[in-house]
């Protein structure tokens, strides 16, 4: 960096030059930090100093830390340390922006030295410099912003041709390979060409070797055309010996083959054997995804073998969507309402084609689906509720229900591990078993009806007599509303779950194995605030299932804060975001997806939102924990 015109001073010029590296001095402009900079002074604290204690006199002045580690005590809770800042953190931002005292007690976790800003002079700068004010009062906001802003330009860029073109070949298979034998009569290759509704067909060898590939253009020249039968061998017409490409290869090199050969489909293999094929139409196809479109194709189709390719195309949207900086809350609604239009679709289709009997029934959607919440690896979680039915009745919708999940499967959300599917008589219930169901639950309050709580009271309709799923809400919040004990147990068990901070180290991670400097984003990250909003939904009666909304509905129940809120709601939506990116990062290069990440590997932009999210993870664990307290 250039010196500054605004110092001779070198001491002054490396200050500036500290600053600059953090948010929010890197995006003001360079007199605004000059002009702060100047009015800095240093203080010195020894470990375990206390810097500011809670209530008093309002604060008097801002602290920057600029070497050291500074952490933050509730009120009243010695020893319950809710925050900790680092380089370049300040503190404490809302009883200056209010005038008011500290609400937390600040001590020095190691020796210290921060800079110091007077209140008179901070005032001042939040009237001159508009970023150094949008931070001050949007902070996780202001954060979740640039971090989106850079996760734009690098999915931009992602998704450039260039760049597009590097990605493994393997990475573009949309359906599992469609192969038929060489002794196969033609008939048989057609038939399974046309249920796939496949440009091509393979020819495999008893070790799924590729030794030929049979195209529609190969069939109108070779086979309508020149009158052949349908029981001639496949191998008497295909093409022998085809052009084969590494799954591992770019997409590049699919492409130049192609051009090449003149061909336009390219098996792919792995060690010799088939994995898929792809067409120039897979390569672009990218591009042309809409919502409409999507939603579209969903409707009008009526086989359910085509649905696992529409299954890929909301995969590859949202991909797309991430690339165009789509914030989490909005992505997640839209590819919970897109899976949600498949999933109609599917369990439409299944129960025309089955014999099912005339009883009032529901779909319902739990978990993460249920609160409409779904990333792009999820499993399901579902149930089935109906009215009073015979035993004859009850095994026939138990039936429908397997054979959805089975269909489900096929479109690319895995079986439930555990078995919270609906075609599980345990969870194929009428209202009144249900009913049952959850009494029990509530009664019990131990750790498995806990665990089941906090899955299936986030259940929502998806598909058929949405009254009966309103009939179980109602009755749900009106037993459980009131049900102190129970409550507690779902908080005392949240609490148990805290956020991965650190006090040595900025975050807690595994520590041996092949999880070793990770942590769970799903479990330690979204896990928090999914409980809490839950809770507080259940306590306030409140019918929403998604994470956001309960907490926003339940503020206004409570009279919470709404900027105390909003930061809850932005700090959720940051992890989840963070989640979508690493699974889409996971599956560009053909990787297990998951839910652990490095934070080391993380920028320095993204790790500082992350701590500052797990910390909104604390506060809100604090307000619960208040609610909870006799």
């Amino acid at each position: 960096m250039a010196s500054s015109p605004y110092f001779a001073n070198s001491l002054l010029q490396a200050t500036l030059e500290t600053l600059r590296t953090q948010a929010p001095f890197s995006a003001m402009v360079e007199r605004d930090v000059a002009w702060l900079v100047e009015r800095l002074s240093v203080v010195y604290f020894p470990q375990e100093t206390t810097v500011l204690e809670a209530g008093g006199p309002p604060a008097g002045a801002l602290f920057i830390v600029k070497q050291g580690v500074i952490e933050g005590e509730a009120p009243g809770r010695e020893g319950a340390r809710l925050l900790q800042l680092t380089g370049g953190e300040m503190f404490p931002l809302g009883a200056l922006l209010t005038g008011r005292a500290a609400v937390n007690h600040y001590i020095a976790a190691s020796d210290t030295f921060c800079y110091r800003l007077e209140a008179a002079d901070f005032q001042t700068l939040l009237g001159q410099s508009r970023a150094f004010s949008d931070f001050c009062t949007r902070r996780i906001a202001s954060l979740l912003e640039q971090s989106q802003r850079a996760v734009q330009s690098e999915y931009a860029l992602a998704q450039d041709d260039e760049n597009r073109f590097t990605r493994p070949a393997r990475s573009l298979v949309r359906q599992p390979p469609l192969s038929v034998r060489p002794e196969a009569p033609l008939a048989e290759a057609l038939l399974a060409m046309d249920e796939a509704r496949a440009g091509s067909v393979v020819v495999s060898d008893a070790e799924a070797k590729p030794v030929g590939i049979l195209t529609l253009k190969d069939v109108l020249r070779r086979v309508t055309l020149a009158g052949v039968p349908m029981s001639t061998p496949v191998a008497s017409v295909m093409t022998a010996s085809p052009a084969t490409l590494e799954g591992a290869a770019p997409v590049a090199d699919a492409l130049l083959l192609m051009a090449r050969r003149g061909i336009h489909h390219v098996p792919l293999v792995e060690g010799g054997r088939l994995i898929g094929v792809i067409s120039e139409k897979d390569v672009f196809a990218l591009r042309r995804l809409s919502m409409e479109g999507i939603t579209g194709a969903i409707a009008r189709t009526e086989d359910p073998a085509s649905l696992p390719a529409l299954a890929q195309d909301i995969g590859a949207f949202a991909h797309n969507l991430l690339a165009q900086g789509m914030n989490a809350e909005n992505l997640t609604a839209i590819l919970s309402g897109l899976n949600d239009r498949l999933t109609q679709r599917v369990i439409e289709l299944e129960s025309r084609a089955s014999n099912l009997p005339d009883v009032p029934w529901c779909w319902l959607a739990l978990g993460s689906e249920g609160r409409m919440e779904q990333t792009l690896a999820t499993d399901q979680d579902n149930a089935l509720i109906y009215a009073n039915a015979t035993d004859s009745e009850r095994a026939s919708l138990l039936a429908f229900a397997e054979r959805v999940n089975r269909r489900l499967a096929a479109c690319g959300f895995p079986l439930c591990k555990g078995g919270i599917m609906a075609g599980n008589s345990r969870w194929c219930q009428s209202l009144e078993e249900w009913r049952a169901t959850f009494a029990n639950w509530i009664h019990r309050s131990d750790a498995p009806a806990l665990l089941h709580a906090s899955v299936f009271f986030d259940f929502r309709p998806l598909y058929g007599a949405n009254e009966l799923s309103d009939a179980l809400r109602e009755w749900l919040n009106g037993s459980i509303k009131d049900n102190r004990l129970f409550l507690k147990r779902m908080a005392e068990n949240a609490l148990a779950n805290r956020p991965p901070l650190g006090l040595v180290r900025d975050f807690v991670v595994a520590s041996g194995g092949a999880q070793a400097h990770t942590l769970d984003l799903k479990i330690n990250g979204i896990t928090p605030f999914v409980d809490a909003a839950r809770i507080f939904a259940l306590y306030a009666g409140v019918g929403e299932t998604g994470t956001a909304a309960r907490l926003r509905e339940a503020a206004r129940a409570w009279n919470m804060a709404s900027d105390e809120v909003e930061a809850w709601v932005a700090a959720f939506h940051f992890i989840q975001l963070l989640r979508m990116r690493q699974q889409h990062l996971a599956q560009t290069r053909g990787e297990e997806v998951g839910n652990r990440i490095d934070p080391e590997q993380l920028n320095a932009l993204d790790r500082r939102i992350l701590k500052e999210a797990f910390r909104q993870a604390r506060k809100l664990q604090a307000v619960m924990s208040g609610y909870f307290e006799y």
